[in-house]
């Protein structure tokens, strides 16, 4: 097992969630953003098991594989967070070191802020931790960006859903290259604005040439997982940003908890993320919420996509972060 990646089905909280696996040993989950699936850690799977790791990279609920619920109550951090840990239960183990990128950052962050009982570690890409709701509420965003906040036109379900379901090979084209490092518009990187009365894919134009990190055959995977949820491709993705304002009400009692294990934190300058705070203002929040942060990076001329832009230098933080860690108890 330890040299090919395995491809099961787990049913966890009601939900049948796609897992790839490859490795033995201590139990390190991954856990992707919108729109990505489990493939967007293709270039770490191999190397943290290689090292001696057991990597489980799940399709999060209402993406790619998994299934999607109806409900679109379905998909707040809780339910999220109650995925992570019944799936480290139902692998049949007692705890896990979690790798979190884009939305599986915040779920991460806060299975860990409220689960460091089974969180034995936890790292976390692009997205800082902003305890206990994961990202400012759309009550906030909407006052600083107005109306044409990408996270704000996800609100109302129906327009988003049915643009980026039109044709998912060229709605990954188009967002993948949009938010990378290469594009030049993001030096310096601004919010994502969608323009009246169009979608996130009028403020994506369609690239001339893929970056060097993306090839046809990537999206052709990401597309092709996508498709079997036919007109709802991204629905189940859109339900997480629709739940942002519940998530901050259904946390309020973990209000002024920290995470309280050994945390990793990794960014791109050319991220939107990291420029709507700054590289030295984000530090500072991951800072405060993670008494224990071991490393805080920026890298360099890195956009959104984290770890499928930057793959050596984000494995070797991983693996030299996980080294130092003590053992499972």
């Amino acid at each position: 097992m330890s040299g090919t990646i395995q491809h099961t089905f787990v049913t966890v909280n009601g939900v049948k969630l796609h897992v790839a696996e490859q490795g033995e040993g201590p139990l390190v989950v991954l856990l992707h953003g919108f729109p990505e699936s489990w493939y967007s850690w293709r270039h770490q799977i191999g190397p943290l098991a290689a090292a001696g790791y057991r990597v489980v990279a799940p399709d999060q609920r209402g993406y790619a594989r998994s299934e999607q619920p109806e409900a679109v109550e379905a998909y707040s951090l809780l339910h999220l967070t109650g995925d992570v840990i019944g799936l480290v239960d139902a692998l049949g183990e007692e705890g896990a070191v979690l790798v979190g990128h884009d939305w599986g950052a915040p779920v991460a962050w806060a299975t860990a802020m409220m689960r460091p009982d089974v969180v034995r570690a936890v790292a976390g890409l692009s997205v800082p931790p902003i305890l206990p709701g994961g990202m400012p509420p759309p009550s906030i965003t909407r006052k600083k960006f107005g109306e044409g906040y990408y996270q704000i036109n996800f609100q109302k379900p129906g327009a988003a859903d049915a643009a980026l379901a039109r044709d998912p090979a060229a709605t990954f084209r188009r967002i993948l290259s949009g938010a990378s490092g290469d594009n030049p518009a993001n030096d310096p990187p601004g919010p994502w604005i969608v323009p009246d009365g169009g979608t996130l894919l009028d403020a994506m134009p369609e690239p001339q040439q893929l970056p060097g990190w993306l090839t046809q055959a990537d999206i052709d995977v990401f597309a092709g997982d996508y498709g079997r949820h036919g007109d709802r491709a991204f629905t189940g993705g859109l339900n997480w940003y629709r739940n942002i304002e519940r998530n901050w009400e259904l946390l309020a009692a973990f209000r002024g908890r920290l995470i309280e294990v050994p945390a990793l934190y990794i960014g791109g300058d050319r991220d939107m993320v990291i420029g709507l705070r700054g590289p030295d203002a984000t530090l500072r929040t991951v800072e405060q919420a993670a008494p224990q942060l071991w490393r805080g990076l920026i890298l360099p001329g890195c956009g959104h996509w984290t770890q499928q832009e930057r793959p050596d230098e984000v494995n070797q933080q991983l693996l030299s972060f996980l080294a130092q860690l003590p053992g499972p108890r």
